[in-house]
């Protein structure tokens, strides 16, 4: 069998692979398994056949360029549901987890990653907890759309989730490039200098692509020049747009993309449903593909490089790291204990970690880059099974309590 014909029946697979899933949703919502369980497996096992099949540059630039399409679309659509208005009503819990539980996540991990791991040095332990905080509300789905939830707790999990992965994102960068600093032929006043124009010009692109585009629509909604077919096309324009017009300027491209969502979500006067509707389809499409590819070309890799230091980072991440620095967040919240553990044990890793590190690893060149795979390999997998797999019989149990 020629390679051609090989790596044709490869994709195949996956392509059947997608219908079937898609044609039993309804079934696997029922079940225990999760999207990102049933595809980080088939990844895992279709790793062999997928690597031997396509050249190494062509699984590189796909996973980059899947990373950074999923990362941008993401970042904006999340950012576009978060409603300032309806914060007001409940900004309060969610406040305190991003403003004060976000930091002591990212300061808490460090300090564990670096006693774990001091040969990586602080910078590389910075990277690590940035890349590990953000948390991934699909991984326990059936937490924020269960009726067994308190409304309270599953907007709680919903709002977080949805902003923190942009909050999260000037760490992220500032761990890049401050590690990537410590490399031999690093420019470190060139790598500050960037640092600061991506932090202050992304949210500037963001912000006027964001308002414009809203009024812009705004304007076709009221006028009546806009084919509902074609919103889904708007939403996908400016939210590219944005990350370009951010990279043209000097900036970072996806807080561009995140900022712009925002803007754009609040700025907006219409429903602005056909973000979630296009979001539903081919944001279910590039989710599947997200998971598969971590299955499929990370988690080997990470397994490959896995010691009982990762295993230990990654173990400690999803449980002291995040349930002590929520648990500290919400002191004083009026929160039952049972409350704050399970708002502290739903913050499963997954989508965004996945994308930042690939992200990351490609654009910056820094030491340790296979034991940062790893613990993001680690910490991803383990949590999409337990989170994934406690998600139901805990939303039973928290609507009991």
């Amino acid at each position: 069998m020629s390679q051609d014909m090989h790596f044709d029946l490869v994709i195949l697979g996956i392509l059947v692979a997608f219908i079937v899933y898609s044609l039993l949703t309804r079934a696997v919502d029922r079940s225990l398994l999760t999207l990102p369980i049933i595809f980080m497996c088939l990844g895992y096992g279709l790793s062999e056949p997928l690597r031997n099949a396509a050249p190494p540059e062509i699984l590189n630039e796909g996973k980059r360029l899947l990373a950074e399409v999923t990362l941008v679309l993401v970042l904006f659509s999340d950012a576009s549901h978060v409603q300032f208005s309806q914060l007001k009503q409940s900004w309060r819990l969610p406040a305190r987890m991003l403003l004060i539980g976000l930091p002591l996540s990212i300061a808490l991990g460090m300090l564990v990653t670096w006693l774990i791991s001091p040969e990586g040095g602080l910078a590389m332990a910075l990277l690590t907890a940035a890349v590990l905080t953000p948390t991934d509300a699909a991984l326990g789905q059936n937490v924020v759309t269960s009726a067994n939830v308190p409304e309270k707790l599953s907007e709680t999990i919903n709002v977080e989730s949805g902003l923190n992965d942009g909050l999260v994102l000037p760490f992220v960068l500032l761990g890049a490039i401050l590690a990537s600093a410590g490399m031999a032929d690093a420019n470190t006043g060139g790598l500050a200098l960037k640092a600061v124009l991506q932090i202050v010009l992304g949210p500037l692109a963001g912000i006027a692509t964001g308002w414009v585009v809203a009024r812009l629509m705004d304007v076709a909604q009221a006028r009546r020049l806009i084919a509902a077919s074609a919103e889904g096309v708007v939403f996908l324009a400016a939210s590219f747009a944005a990350y370009v017009l951010a990279g043209a300027i000097g900036g970072n491209g996806f807080i561009a993309a995140f900022v712009a969502g925002m803007i754009f979500g609040n700025s907006y006067k219409h429903n602005i449903r056909f973000v979630r509707e296009f979001m539903e389809g081919a944001g279910l499409l590039l989710t599947m593909s997200s998971f598969l590819v971590f299955g499929a070309l990370l988690l080997p890799d990470g397994l490959a490089h896995a010691s009982i230091k990762t295993v230990v980072i990654a173990v400690m991440f999803l449980t002291v790291v995040r349930v002590g620095a929520i648990w500290l967040s919400l002191t004083g919240s009026g929160l039952k204990t049972s409350e704050k553990l399970f708002l502290g044990w739903f913050g499963p890793r997954g989508l965004a970690s996945i994308l930042f590190t690939l992200v990351i690893i490609d654009e910056f060149e820094f030491p340790n880059e296979a034991e940062l795979l790893a613990c993001v390999s680690m910490t991803v997998a383990l949590s999409i099974l337990v989170h994934g797999l406690s998600s139901t019989p805990l939303a039973r149990w928290i609507g009991k309590r």
